[in-house]
């Protein structure tokens, strides 16, 4: 993207605020190290402690990188869900203690120096920063971290229902302006009003209103209708507007030494390989695991799996013998791998050995897989994955089967992945359409693309 700041101006200050996770970590990484080479100041918070090693390996790493960035720790309270809650997941108790925790932030903003231009917060943190924002007198900007559908869609809900329940009554949910969404597509949390999910979602959902504008990992191109429709008033007549600026760029890595995955794709032929990975935080069921395994144990093709069987890394000890087996191993050491530490996965889906990527369709990984033009075969198992899954499949970046349905309920047979996984490393014109997305996503990022006009347009407005 270009530099509209020169060294002479007088460069904003921002704020960044993520929530909980990864998929919530990465884009606001990305939108840092974006900001920073448009020579805006940086004040990076973080809640702290972390739920997973990850986010605390890459916190300290993209500092340790980029000094220039003003890092403060945000101290939270012992994690703690509601009396009522029906969840143990501890990144949605983060969620939920994040967002209460947020009215701490105002004196610690208050200080910094130089004083704040705006503050770009997490979605999910967006009705607990309103505030602080107010009072500060200053502009407040909300980060997207998945589709603007599923934005369209959970913004929806939050206004056309007290009670999620309702929706059991339906089959397919209306939006203004945008057609249905069928019923299954919707997260299954949002069924029970007192799932911290739903609460933590539709609460911040209910305030986007007041927000100044709703930046979104999102382009143009991708998503040309339901921006559109966001845009013109069609969905909500008094929603903020939604600006996309994605996809957002990984930033520049820095290590000691090659990790070994990669130094395995440099010697696999040229779009071989099934890259197999369900993000950072979803861990793969014992019977999904064995199906999936003998799916890639009597399949054809070269694979690169990401396995995990637990949701925080921290907690994921099982060894890959114990899990998959000797002689899965021994059978498929010519030509797969499987992989259990966290990976750079930009960097995989970006090398020529890689020509198909089975994903659990988070909006981070998409946005990755568009970048590159690799071709997906979604399988949605949470959260915004089945709306983003409908996403891919209309831009043509991949195949989904909605037969399949949510990844964590269903069990789905070695025969019926094999079939799809066939598909995707065979599917010529599904190739050049795949290939036609990372053009267009490309383009948007260029110095004339759409979404480098947006946000220098914004960065202008903070230095008025």
């Amino acid at each position: 993207m270009s530099k509209f700041l020169g060294s002479e101006t007088i460069c904003p200050h921002i704020a960044l605020f993520p929530s909980a996770g990864m998929g919530h970590l990465t884009p606001f990484l990305r939108l840092a190290s974006l900001l920073l080479s448009n020579n805006c100041k940086v004040t990076l918070i973080t809640p702290t402690p972390s739920v997973s090693v990850a986010e605390s390996t890459h916190i300290s790493s993209f500092v340790s990188a980029h000094p220039e960035v003003n890092h403060l720790e945000f101290q939270l309270p012992s994690l703690q869900p509601p009396p009522n809650s029906v969840t143990k997941d501890p990144f949605h108790i983060q969620f939920d203690t994040i967002l209460r925790s947020v009215h701490l932030l105002h004196p610690l903003l208050r200080s910094l120096s130089p004083p704040l231009s705006a503050i770009f917060s997490d979605i999910l943190v967006a009705a607990g920063v309103i505030q602080v924002a107010v009072d500060l007198g200053l502009p407040h900007y909300t980060l997207v971290t998945f589709s603007a559908k599923y934005l369209s869609l959970t913004a929806y809900i939050s206004t056309m229902v007290s009670d999620p329940t309702k929706l059991k009554c339906s089959t397919e949910i209306q939006i203004p302006g945008l057609g249905p969404v069928p019923v299954g597509s919707i997260p299954p949390p949002y069924f029970n009003p007192n799932h911290l999910f739903t609460s933590v979602f539709l609460s911040n959902a209910r305030a986007l209103p007041e927000v100044d504008a709703i930046l979104i990992n999102s382009f143009d191109w991708l998503e040309p209708e339901t921006l559109s429709a966001l845009n013109s008033g069609n969905v909500f007549a008094n929603f903020p507007p939604v600006l996309p600026i994605g996809p957002l760029v990984p930033y520049e890595l820095k290590r000691k030494e090659e990790c070994q995955y990669l130094q395995w794709l440099d010697i696999q032929p040229k779009e071989s390989v099934v890259y197999v990975s369900f993000g950072s935080r979803t861990a793969t069921s014992k019977d999904q695991m064995k199906e999936l395994r003998d799916c890639l144990w009597k399949s054809k093709y070269r694979f690169l799996w990401i396995l995990k069987s637990n949701n925080v890394d921290k907690d994921d000890k099982e060894d890959l013998d114990t899990l998959l087996g000797d002689s899965f191993f021994e059978d498929t050491k010519n030509r797969g791998m499987v992989v259990k530490p966290w990976v750079y996965q930009q960097e995989i889906l970006a090398h020529p050995a890689v020509g198909g990527f089975v994903s659990h369709c988070g909006w981070n990984s998409l946005s990755e897989a568009a970048r590159n033009g690799v071709p997906v075969l979604a399988w949605p198992h949470h959260a915004d994955q089945s709306v983003n899954a409908e996403v891919v499949k209309k831009a043509g970046l991949g195949l989904w089967d909605s037969s399949w349905g949510w990844g964590l309920q269903n069990l789905v047979k070695q025969e019926e992945i094999q079939k799809m996984i066939g598909q995707l490393m065979e599917d010529e014109k599904l190739r050049i359409t795949a290939k036609k997305v990372g053009d267009e996503a490309k383009k948007a990022g260029e110095i004339a693309g759409s979404s480098n006009k947006v946000l220098m347009k914004v960065l202008r407005s903070l230095v008025k």
